[in-house]
């Protein structure tokens, strides 16, 4: 059963509040959302797929990976892990990077992450803060298509989570 992904931009805050439920128990969406197997299989929005280089989900570790597209293209990607409560919430910085996870300078912003994970009486939720440095890098993302391409990715969280 698909989903509706639930946008709200605040402005005044640069932030992104994202909002969305799943037919799955909460200890299943986590799994998805910290293992690298997992993530590989539904973060990037189809045709494009996730590739993990390497991930230490602890505080302080890192997930590195380049979203692949159809045609080879890579886009490197570098999430910084800042705070975990096992099985209800992680922060996390994340940046546009290269192979190596060192910054892009044509992107050099950071966006930040706090998500977190809750029952509900059909499955789960997953509410999701993001906030950027200026309001001109919420506004980049979000030109380059990050409400639909996210929208996509949580699409292909249902599928994985329905198998």
């Amino acid at each position: 059963m698909a989903h509706e992904t639930k946008f709200e931009k605040d402005p005044n805050k640069w932030q992104l509040n994202i909002t969305r439920e799943f037919s799955a128990p909460v200890e299943k969406v986590w799994k998805a959302w910290t293992e690298a197997e997992l993530l590989d299989k539904w973060w990037a929005p189809k045709p494009w797929k996730t590739v993990t280089k390497s991930m230490d989900f602890t505080v302080g570790g890192t997930w590195l990976y380049s979203m692949v597209g159809p045609n080879g293209e890579e886009h490197w990607s570098r999430v910084d892990f800042t705070a975990i409560t096992p099985g209800h919430s992680f922060n996390a910085d994340n940046c546009f990077c290269d192979k190596d996870g060192n910054i892009d300078p044509n992107f050099a912003s950071w966006s930040h992450w706090a998500n977190v994970f809750m029952p509900t009486a059909t499955g789960s939720k997953v509410e999701i803060a993001l906030s950027f440095d200026t309001e001109a890098a919420m506004d980049k993302l979000v030109a380059m298509g990050f409400k639909g391409g996210f929208t996509m990715a949580l699409g292909n969280l249902d599928e994985l989570l329905e198998s």
